[in-house]
C-alpha cells in the first residue's frame, strides 16, 4: 500500500464517523415520523367516532340455520 492508499482509507475511516445533530434529527424523524402520524391518526379517528355506531354493520347471526351451506362473501379484486 502506498501512502495515499492509507490516507483515503483514514478519510473513509473518519467520514463514516459520529453524525451531525442535524443528521441525527433527520434520521430520527424519518425513522419515527410516520409511526408518530400513525398514532395521532388513530387518536383522532377514534376521537370522533360515533359510540353508538357498530363497527361494522351487519345482521347478526340467526342460530339454528345451519342447514344452509356457508357462502363466501365476495371481495373486491
Amino acid at each position: 500500500m502506498t501512502i495515499v492508499d492509507l490516507v483515503l482509507a483514514q478519510l473513509a475511516v473518519l467520514h463514516l464517523g459520529a453524525l451531525h445533530p442535524v443528521e441525527r434529527a433527520l434520521t430520527l424523524v424519518l425513522a419515527f415520523g410516520p409511526f408518530v402520524v400513525l398514532g395521532v391518526v388513530v387518536w383522532w379517528r377514534s376521537r370522533h367516532a360515533d359510540p353508538d355506531q357498530p363497527d361494522e354493520p351487519g345482521e347478526p347471526d340467526t342460530p339454528g340455520r345451519d342447514d344452509e351451506p356457508e357462502v363466501p362473501a365476495q371481495r373486491d379484486r
